[in-house]
């Protein structure tokens, strides 16, 4: 089912689950971001390896020549980049989020959701989405394609992604096991889900 994208801004937790039959989130806290970056992107690998279509991103820090580190989401399948750290210049204390890579990033979800992917990967709930922006409609792509999500969420924004994912989202300790456990979990629960 396809929910018009004027609409989707207004569905969450159950009614969400209403329209679209069936999803799940495993929001991890995200406190240790580096840590929890490197576990979703060790995982989503390690079910690539197992034959399972996975989709998404995950966030790290690079240096560029000159030795300033700046961040960038990485695709899960295919390792592209994409800088969502803007060099404003010395001394600038202005936002230096580069939206139009995030939506690049976004967009590169999105397309995953839509053509098979069995797990999308999604950085993190933070800032920008808690305000409904940032990778806000990767989540809604994900959840409209009834694809499981795994997604890291920033503790300063728990109340947003509360509200935001409802009853949709499952807390996943942040150790590898207990997302293999999640995983095994919902491949052997959810019949359409049957062919993962």
């Amino acid at each position: 089912m396809s929910i018009p994208r004027e609409e989707s801004h207004i569905l969450s937790g159950s009614a969400l689950t209403a329209a679209t039959g069936w999803t799940r989130i495993a929001a991890l806290p995200a406190e240790d971001s580096v840590r929890i970056q490197s576990l979703m992107q060790a995982f989503a690998e390690e079910l690539m390896r197992d034959g399972v279509r996975v989709g998404g991103v995950t966030q790290t820090r690079v240096a560029d020549s000159s030795g300033r580190s700046g961040i960038v989401l990485r695709d899960v399948a295919t390792g592209a980049l994409y800088p969502i750290s803007q060099d404003l210049g010395p001394g600038s204390v202005a936002c230096n989020l580069d939206t139009s890579e995030l939506a690049l990033a976004c967009a590169a979800i999105e397309r995953a959701a839509r053509d098979g992917a069995q797990l999308i990967v999604i950085s993190k709930f933070s800032k920008q989405e808690a305000a409904r922006g940032g990778l806000c409609d990767a989540f809604r792509a994900a959840m409209t394609a009834r694809v499981p999500v795994i997604a890291a969420v920033s503790p300063h924004y728990r109340d947003e992604w509360r509200a935001f994912a409802g009853p949709l989202a499952e807390d996943i300790a942040p150790e590898r096991q207990a997302l293999a456990d999640w995983w095994t979990k919902l491949c052997a629960g959810s019949p359409d889900r049957s062919s993962i």
